[in-house]
């Protein structure tokens, strides 16, 4: 019976849905598990191999707890509005929802075709009204909300309201946009609409002027990741900033909550960092400043109080409010000019660019500590958003503010004793402060901060600011408030009307308020957003309903809100709606949200650091509040899936020919390479009638080929279909099956690292299927398995299995397990394995990975119920202990044989035997190291543990005085102290006897620091083998990031061995001398390049490939 895998995946998932096998409900018998997948936005262009990866491996994860006996939540939806449909609709005049839906279906199919264990009863897309009724609703509750800092929590805005009317805003300790004074007296003699003004300063969600990208052609705000080099990243449109009024998320208000729960989460440590940056968390000081000549006074905010004295020019954000008033007419047109510049810039092109740009003011600003009038400037190296959008330069100390400084030749006075300046500014925050004041000039006030270190002396600065209310002592956030406004059409409605131009929630009672239908998808003539088109778009505040426009009356019938939320708003409490999808009544139940509690395993990749973790995370902290969401953190463990990269194909044509030569002959013409369609190319040969079919214009192409075969050019670049890169998975799934997918997928490499798409290993994963499929069935169809007991041998070989594969997946290493399977196969056949145990569980194990095929012979084996309810195989120890340990006897340096040696057999036997073979055994010295292991020389061998064993073994091979010590994977199984006492060892004995240590292994990391020559051992002869200083000689690795797409090949005239990009991010291996490198960075002119040190591994890998090997194919 031949393992034919279409019929058998297509009968497995019918099954799995007729039966409902992965539908889940609350079941308190069990320990539950939640597992949660990065929401997808669901494009046109449908999956390619890349997205599934991610899936897979949550996966893998979900059906192993499962088999383990965990309650596993894995659910799936759809993260549905998105600017890709809003924009097909402005081209076709298809509706957003239409569009929508026919990508879901095409998803859809997609995932059901690979296999996977969603509970698709669970499904949610947030463009339905049963699902945005909910972010609607929180987003009232935010509106109705303060972020009281005393309690740290969020709070009914009503108690605020009822404490203003009593004490006025008097020792209020609340987040708020600005800091506002009144009395309760005050407070009640406003007006309706003068108190929702004041109250807009508190609440969580709020309206409030704030700079935005705006694009004017789709009119629209657009994120920053919208926004590439200036333009749209969709259409390829302007962007400027621009200030308007939007609403906002307090999301500030939680900063410190946010930094304190990366303390009680299982992320990464790189990820922790990220949030831990975005974030932005500085103590130091607000310092007033006057404006010389004016009444006008600004607040900059310093984390280095005890540079006041060094100050000698102030800079503005081109957006701050200061700007207009301290721009003084002779510099009006010049400020003007360079404001209509910037404001094409977004914050992160901003942030990223060094070079200097920068106008002047006119005004001065007033030293309050040395009384000097230091010129104001305007730059866009500072951002409105962060401290208060005015800086004091320090250009002695920062190293902006010293190229600043350099460029507008403006004064710099060091502050520290020793320091020079002369060059680049000093940055170390240690030192004895001097100049402060300078001994040459009167003393303006009575501070002086010489002689102290600088940590004394931004504390004596600070208690000065206070006593002397030059300002105040501040805890400040990089962290902005998120903008919640979009001028497009495809997203959720606000539930807001407004009257008398301040807004008002809808009855609560009444969501959700549904999508109206519009005319037209594009802004309005007169610039209002796409809902302006909406004849049927006013609240009736009586009737509780949607009623027509031209009803409106501002008495009882009220516009509606035109702009939507963004795309964000959706998606940032998904994983609480999973827990009760159907729920009418409530978010989610608190019986289901006690239950689940929160994400137990969140796969998601490391795109959304600074977004929606950052908001999802802010979002279930307010939820928390409201006692929503019983845990104050969504995700408590979280795997950022790497990338799958594209392996693109290369053709060469002849130039001013349709000719087309092969890679090898290419040299000998003068050709174009051209990207070709990678489905079309199967192991870098080219399918020459299909290729002449893909295209017209190759219809009559002409081939010239090498032994019969046109060989495609390759690299790997991001997988994008401009380069005819993108793997469609439905033809790996056609062609190899879903499992054989699955497993490959896994097989290419750590889940949490970038890999290039390469078909080339695909089949021999697809030969492990049907390798494994010969132990169940016969040449003639005759079923294997049979009832009896195990041998040892293949107790053995399946208790390794268990123990490789459950460790594998605790720890994400996914692409060892597949590894793992083979082994352990290739030892069952030649074993002859047809015992039922055995097999069934190595069936229960790869379930998780190839879950048709695992149910398929599950079933065959005699089982009713499915793979997915049995019991994840327990590892035994003693299965895997030896009898006999096996030494390698050498004679001269030359491995002659090897002996075996019982388990038991004392230390005395084998050195008895060991002095057979080698005279010169020094058994003093073999003492002494057994001693210096802690290893008991009378124990038995069978008590010692693998890597005590793997010790003795070394001990042995180093007490027997011969010139060469042969060993094979030294280091595998050891403790990393035994690592490194080996390692010692082998450096001393070859400095003191002249022993040569030669190493066969697989983890050359291990070698590193030891090893002086290298070379390729395969299948008994050495390939090639180098001195490792000269494989290092003239190879350096450098990592940038280039300003804008290069013209070209940036790296033209650099022998560039290996290249990888992530956008402007390029990493490169290159042989040459430094000096030419560094030279090429000058012309390149990088926002940032570092030169990176070189393992032994890519050093290694470097060389094979320059010797001609492919290793990949070496080693399948």
């Amino acid at each position: 019976m031949e393992y034919n895998f279409r019929e058998i995946e297509k009968k497995w998932q019918q099954r799995w849905v007729e039966n409902h096998t992965y539908q889940v409900t609350e079941d308190e018998s069990k320990k539950k598990f939640y597992v949660l997948n990065m929401f997808p936005y669901p494009s046109g262009a449908g999956l390619h191999v890349g997205h599934p990866l991610g899936y897979i491996a949550s996966d893998i994860y979900a059906r192993y707890k499962r088999l383990q006996g965990f309650n596993v939540l894995n659910p799936m939806g759809y993260d549905a509005y998105g600017l890709p449909a809003e924009q097909y609709a402005i081209q076709t005049g298809q509706h957003p929802a239409i569009t929508t839906v026919n990508n879901i279906n095409r998803y859809r199919e997609q995932l059901d075709k690979i296999g996977f264990s969603f509970d698709w009863d669970r499904e949610v897309r947030t463009c339905e009204p049963g699902y945005y009724h909910w972010t609607q609703w929180a987003f009232q509750q935010m509106f109705n909300s303060y972020y009281c800092n005393d309690k740290q929590q969020a709070r009914p805005i009503s108690e605020l309201a009822e404490a203003f009317s009593k004490y006025g805003n008097e020792e209020l300790n609340a987040a708020c946009s600005e800091e506002l004074h009144f009395t309760a007296e005050e407070w009640n003699a406003k007006s309706e609409k003068e108190k929702q003004e004041i109250l807009m300063n508190y609440r969580i969600a709020y309206l409030g002027e704030t700079m935005v990208n705006w694009c004017p052609q789709l009119g629209t705000v657009l994120a920053n990741d919208e926004v590439v080099d200036g333009v749209s990243e969709r259409g390829g449109f302007p962007v400027v900033q621009k200030k308007m009024r939007q609403w906002c998320l307090r999301v500030s208000a939680y900063a410190q909550r946010l930094l304190n729960g990366l303390d009680t989460v299982d992320w990464t440590d790189s990820l922790k960092e990220t949030q831990r940056n975005w974030i932005g968390r500085s103590e130091g000081t607000e310092v007033q400043f006057k404006v010389k000549d004016s009444d006008i006074e600004f607040t900059i905010f310093t984390t280095r109080a005890d540079t006041m004295f060094g100050v000698t020019f102030m800079v503005l954000a081109p957006e701050s409010e200061l700007v207009p008033q301290l721009t003084t007419e002779a510099q009006k047109a010049e400020v003007e000019a360079y404001l209509d510049r910037t404001k094409k810039r977004t914050e992160r092109e901003r942030i990223a660019d060094r070079r200097v740009t920068g106008v002047f003011s006119g005004s001065y600003a007033v030293n309050p500590f040395t009384g000097d009038a230091v010129p104001v400037w305007i730059s866009d190296y500072v951002l409105a958003g962060y401290g208060t959008g005015a800086i004091m330069a320090v250009p002695a100390h920062d190293s902006r503010d010293y190229a600043f400084a350099k460029h507008f030749n403006l004064p710099i006075v060091p502050l520290v004793e020793g320091c020079d300046v002369s060059e680049e500014s000093f940055d170390a925050k240690e030192g004895i402060v001097c100049n402060s004041p300078r001994k040459d000039v009167t003393p303006y006030c009575d501070l002086s901060l010489n002689g102290l270190t600088i940590k004394e002396a931004i504390a004596a600065t600070k208690e000065y600011v206070k006593a002397h209310n030059l300002g105040r002592v501040k805890v400040n956030y990089r962290l902005r408030d998120a903008i919640f406004s979009r001028q497009r059409y495809w997203g959720e409605p606000f539930p807001v009307y407004y009257k008398n131009g301040m807004p008002y929630m809808i009855d609560s009672s009444k969501l959700p308020l549904e999508l109206p239908e519009v005319a037209k998808f594009l802004p309005t003539e007169t610039g209002e957003p796409p809902l302006g088109h909406a004849t049927k778009w006013a609240w009736d505040v009586e009737k509780g309903e949607v009623v027509e426009n031209n009803l409106i009356d501002n008495v009882t019938i009220f516009p509606l809100e035109l702009n939507t939320m963004p795309g964000f708003a959706g998606s940032s409490a998904y994983y609480l709606r999973y827990m009760d999808p159907h729920n009418a009544q409530a978010l989610v139940s608190e019986k289901a949200d006690h239950y689940w509690q929160n994400v137990d395993l969140y796969v998601g990749g490391t795109e959304h650091a600074t977004g929606h973790l950052i908001y999802s995370r802010f979002w279930n902290k307010f939820l928390h509040d409201l006692g929503v969401s019983i845990k104050e953190e969504p995700f408590q463990k979280l795997v950022n899936q790497g990338m799958i990269q594209g392996r693109s194909n290369f053709v060469y044509r002849i130039k001013d020919t349709n000719t087309f030569v092969s890679l090898n002959l290419k040299d000998q013409y003068e050709t174009t390479p051209l990207h070709v369609d990678v489905n079309i190319v199967s192991n870098d040969i080219l399918d020459v009638e299909a290729f002449k079919a893909w295209r017209p214009e190759y219809n009559d192409a002409e081939f010239i080929l090498e032994d019969g075969k046109y060989i495609c050019g390759w690299a790997v670049e991001k997988m994008s279909k401009s380069m005819y890169n993108v793997v469609n998975p439905d033809m790996i799934v056609e062609k190899y099956g879903a499992d054989t997918l699955r497993m490959y997928e896994m097989f290419l490499g750590p889940v949490e690292q970038s890999k290039p798409w390469d078909t080339n290993g695909i089949d021999g994963v697809h030969r492990f299927l049907k390798k494994l499929w010969n132990l169940f069935y016969s040449r003639t169809d005759e079923f294997l398995p049979v009832e009896g007991e195990p041998t040892k041998e293949e107790l053995k070989a399946i208790h390794k299995l268990i123990k490789k594969v459950t460790g594998d997946i605790e720890t994400f290493s996914y692409n060892t397990s597949i590894s793992a399977f083979m082994i352990c196969v290739n030892e069952l056949t030649s074993l002859k394995c047809r015992n039922k145990e055995v097999l069934s569980n190595l069936i229960i194990l790869l379930a998780p990975f190839a879950p048709h095929y695992a149910e398929e012979l599950w079933e065959a084996l005699g089982n009713t119920t499915s793979v997915c309810d049995a019991q994840w195989p327990a590892f035994n120890e003693d299965y895997l202990k030896e009898d006999t340990v096996k030494y390698t006897i050498s004679f001269n340096g030359k491995a002659r044989f090897t002996m075996d040696f019982a388990a038991d057999a004392d230390n005395n036997t084998i050195q008895t035997t060991v002095k057979t073979f080698y005279p010169n055994f020094d058994e003093a010295r073999y003492r002494m190291l057994m001693d210096g292991f802690g290893l008991d020389g009378n124990r038995k061998i069978r008590t010692f543990s693998k890597g005590m064993k793997k010790q003795v073994s070394v001990i042995c091979g180093l007490s027997a005085c011969t010139d060469y010590l042969f060993c094979d994977e030294t280091f595998d199984g050891l403790d990393p102290v035994a690592r490194q006492t080996i390692k010692g060892l082998f450096a001393g004995d070859v400095a003191d006897r002249g022993l040569t240590p030669v190493i066969a292994s697989h983890n050359l990391r291990e070698l590193e620091d030891i090893c002086d020559h290298v070379g390729l051992l395969h299948r008994g002869g050495i390939l090639f083998s180098r001195d490792l200083d000269d494989m290092k000689l003239g190879l350096h690795k450098v990592q940038l990031i280039l300003r804008q797409p290069p013209e070209g090949d940036p790296f033209a005239g650099i022998e560039v061995l290996k290249r990888e990009q992530r956008g402007s991010l390029y990493t490169i291996t290159a042989r040459g001398t430094r000096e030419q490198l560094e030279e090429r960075m000058t012309v390149l002119q990088p926002a940032f390049y570092e030169m990176l040190p070189l393992t032994l591994e890519e050093i290694f890998i470097s060389e094979t490939e320059v010797a001609g090997y492919d290793l990949k194919k070496l080693l399948l």
